[in-house]
């Protein structure tokens, strides 16, 4: 079987702490449930052990910007 996480297409996945969580949902004035979701049994938090409501940071290659930063909020 292959490991999700280590495939070169998987972007960078990493738990968010409240601080920067607090510093994103103010930037953006929304709250942690209006963020876009992602569910726990995704093979790409396999190696973070994330739990329903933890925020993950994701950062992927862009032709635009070199790097694009997205945010999800976990869901069972």
């Amino acid at each position: 079987m292959v490991d999700a996480t280590q495939h070169n297409l998987v972007p960078e996945h990493s738990l968010v702490d409240e601080a920067e969580l607090e510093r994103v949902l103010e930037e953006y004035d929304i709250r942690r449930t209006d963020m876009p979701k992602i569910k726990r049994r995704d093979p790409a938090l396999r190696e973070l052990d994330a739990e329903a409501g933890d925020v993950v940071r994701i950062e992927r290659d862009s032709r635009t910007t070199d790097t694009a930063v997205v945010y999800r909020l976990v869901i069972e």
